[in-house]
């Protein structure tokens, strides 16, 4: 069993063996690019720490994991696309760097390498992983269409909320597992509950995601506070303050809401102050932790030892410990 940091040293180093065709150049230098961008590689650990769970072997996980890094990676540079971010752990976005037409290009091929990494699993199992890793890629899509579409509706509903992050984000935790619990030879009851625990620990974690753009440090959080009550973007902690909010609490919200100027630091601190007085930073912790006891119950129903479950459960206390 490998701890999680020597699973990350492991995948750091694969991708950096990574050798693209040198001609396009300007089709695959940028792939080159953002994969080695960095990040905490946790998709891909996912992948390997639930192959070891079930008793796989690492070599045999490893092109799985590296699939589930390169879609990852794709799917970033078509966000950042469409959000037309300048930048992505702060260098130059690929589509800033090499131009928008360049971009879309290099991340579609960035799917048929995930692809071309699958076919590399074992022929025993290859049809499942394959099934996985479609409707997981496909549920990423669904998410950020939904997201996107959030954008211009005001009438979304926490339900609907839910759903779109499950999508957007948690399908990827749950297929990376599911992916490397299947190589790993887990059964499809397994395989099954591995997913689901994802998907519930993905949910619990970008709630948590929620609350740390309003609460969090920003030196340990890594971003901008507030971020999101700036841009009036629909998460779980404004959804639940129009849900609840009533006269001035209300026309506050949609004061700041509709405003097209305004001074920032004034509107995070005047919206901040209808969710304290609303409780709604409680309410958030309290449907995260509901979600997080829910993967929690699931990853206990897997019938492996203890010690197996050790690595996995480190990691995800770890994900879960983040400082507001």
């Amino acid at each position: 069993m490998h701890t999680t940091f020597e699973l990350q040293e492991f995948i750091e180093k694969a991708i950096s063996e990574l050798k693209y065709p040198d001609h396009p150049k300007r089709l695959y230098e940028p792939i080159t690019y953002i994969m080695n961008l960095g990040g905490k590689r946790l998709r891909p650990a996912l992948v390997l720490l639930a192959a070891e769970l079930f008793g796989g072997d690492l070599e045999e996980a490893l092109p799985a994991a590296m699939a589930i890094e390169t879609f990852h990676n794709f799917t970033l540079i078509h966000d950042d696309i469409m959000d037309n971010a300048p930048l992505r752990r702060g260098k130059q976005t690929v589509h800033e760097k090499w131009g928008t037409n360049n971009a879309i290009l290099s991340g579609d091929v960035m799917m048929v390498e995930s692809n071309k990494e699958l076919t590399k699993v074992k022929a025993a199992v290859l049809k499942q992983v394959l099934d996985t890793f479609n409707a997981t890629a496909q549920g990423v899509c669904e998410g950020q269409q939904l997201d996107m579409e959030f954008e211009t509706r005001n009438d979304v509903s926490i339900s609907e909320y839910i759903d779109m992050i499950r999508l957007k984000t948690a399908v990827l935790v749950g297929g990376a597992m599911k992916i490397g619990a299947i190589v790993g030879g887990a059964t499809e009851k397994e395989a099954r509950l591995i997913y689901d625990f994802g998907e519930n620990l993905g949910i619990a974690f970008q709630l948590q995601d929620d609350i740390l753009d309003v609460y969090g440090d920003p030196e340990k959080f890594g971003k901008q506070v507030g971020g999101d009550i700036i841009a009036n973007k629909k998460t779980f902690l404004l959804l639940k303050a129009l849900e609840l909010a009533e006269n001035s609490h209300l026309e506050k919200l949609h004061h700041w809401i509709k405003s097209e100027h305004f001074d920032s630091e004034e509107k995070v601190a005047e919206v901040k102050r209808i969710y304290n007085d609303l409780d709604i930073p409680s309410i958030a912790r309290e449907t995260m932790e509901q979600y997080l006891d829910r993967a929690l119950a699931l990853f206990g129903q897997i019938e492996v030892t203890d010690e197996a479950k050790v690595n996995l459960l480190d990691l995800t206390h770890t994900l879960m410990a983040r400082e507001y």
